[in-house]
Formats: C-alpha cells, structure tokens, sequence
C-alpha cells in the first residue's frame, strides 16, 4: 500500500458545499425546500452565512429542483457558485455534481471542505469552527460533527470501535436492535480533504434499497484506507431538528427567531 499523506494543520480557508438540490416531497408545496422562509429569508441564507462566518471562501450550492428559485434566493450573496444535480440520486452523488469545481484542490491534499445541508438553518457557525478546530488538530481525513439526541428515530446512528473511535454510520433501516439503541447520530455536518473524499466518492456504490448514492459511505471507505476519520458530539440537540412538513418549518422559525432576537438583545446592552 502506498503511503498515506499526512494531513496538513495549517491550511488555508475551507471551501463549503451545500445541498439544496432537493424538492421536500412532504412540504406540500412546489416550492424547492431550501427557499422556504425561515427568519424571514429563505432557510438556506442561514446556513450559507454561518460558513462565512467560520471564514469559508468558496462556497459552492448544489442546486436541482427548480434551481431558479434557489438562485434568486441567494442572488443577494456576494461570490456563490453553483453547481447543477440533474437527477435526484442521494447525497453522494449530489457532492460528485460540482467535482469539476475542484480540480486544483482535487491535485493534492490539503484543502478543506464542508458538506452542510441546506435544510438546516439551525446551524451555528460556532460549531462548525469546533468541527473544522478538530479536523485539523487531529490531521484527519474526514470530520463527522454528531449529537446525542433522546430520540434518534429516523437518524443514522454513529457506531464506534471499543476505544471510542468511529467504525461507521448505519442508516436506522439496516440497523441492528443494539445499533437502534444508539443515541448519537448523525446530523450531517462534513468536513473532509477535498481530495480524499472525491476519491472516496468515486468508489461508493450504489444502494440497492434506494438505487441512490450515500455520502455517508465516504467516511467508512477512508477509514478502510487506513485514513484518520474524527467524530465529535459538537452539534447541539436543539439543531438538530429536521425540517420535512410545515409544522416543522413552524417549530424550527420560533426557535431560530428567538434566537436571533436573543442574540440582538445581548448586542444591545453590551
């Protein structure tokens, strides 16, 4: 086997890439789920702006489903690229749309990115510099952020080895009753060499269940590789909230206004 490059420190800023390709089936409207209000803007602005704020100077959205809309929706973001899913065919696949995007960095390791998901506005840009803080410290190759959540129904439970460290993520319908018991899972906050998950991604295969292509096998392929893969419980049980029906599209703008509105109050009387 060849050996394994080493993971460089001190890199320079980390690119993101963000998942907004999809529609939100259960939303019960046209609309591409990422555009839906949250805060009063559309919910992906939110995640877009915690990744400038962890200092991101590449961030590219993939976009699909009425990709317009969520174009316009960011049109107001200085220095977004795009790329184009054109067919709905998982995550993994999702990720391989803007490959093209990053050749350079794909010619060495070394460079930084995030895998957000777009959906997911609760985000906070402190956790991401924790994330990106653990993934460099360590060298890693890949950084899963997760959370320990009392109810993981529907989540990816993370699995970890007898000395704490990750062995994968199983998807709660190929879980065992033991995996099912787990409570940290897995929210879907990336962070990997850009060049070692391209690699990886070109070897995920398709699931047979689905017929769709999972990110979430990218970590276990590096780990096979013998490469550093990082988990830490980083992500708050509140951001964790999923948003697949109005009612939670309800639930998730209370909190992250209230929020806001906490964060602006503490800005005033300081």
């Amino acid at each position: 086997m060849a050996a394994i490059p080493k993971s460089n420190p001190e890199r320079g800023a980390p690119a993101a890439v963000i998942l907004a390709a999809g529609k939100g089936t259960r939303m019960r409207s046209d609309l591409p789920k990422v555009v839906h209000p949250v805060g009063g803007r559309a919910m992906v602005c939110a995640v877009v702006d915690a990744c400038r704020e962890v200092g991101c100077e590449r961030i590219v959205v993939v976009v699909g489903y009425k990709q317009e809309l969520v174009r316009d929706a960011l049109a107001s973001h200085a220095g977004i690229e795009f790329a184009v899913q054109s067919e709905q065919l998982g995550t993994g696949h999702a990720v391989r749309s803007c490959e093209y995007l990053f050749s350079r960095e794909k010619s060495e390791p070394g460079h930084d990115a995030f895998v957000l998901c777009g959906d997911g506005p609760l985000i906070r840009s402190s956790t991401l510099r924790t994330v990106l803080g653990r993934h460099r410290a360590s060298e890693a190759f890949a950084t899963l952020a997760t959370s320990v959540i009392d109810d993981p129904t529907g989540y990816g439970r993370i699995v970890r080895d007898g000395a704490g460290r990750f062995a994968s993520i199983v998807e709660q319908k190929n879980a065992t009753a033991a995996q099912l018991a787990i409570r940290e899972v897995n929210p879907s906050y990336y962070c990997f060499d850009v060049q070692s998950l391209f690699g990886a991604l070109a070897r995920v295969e398709r699931n047979p269940v689905s017929g769709e292509y999972y990110i979430t096998d990218a970590p276990s392929l590096l780990l096979a590789d013998g490469r550093a893969v990082e988990v830490i419980d980083a992500v708050p049980p509140s951001d964790v909230l999923s948003i697949n029906t109005l009612e939670d599209l309800a639930n998730v703008d209370r909190i992250f206004s209230a929020r806001v509105g906490a964060t602006t109050q503490s800005g005033a009387r300081a």
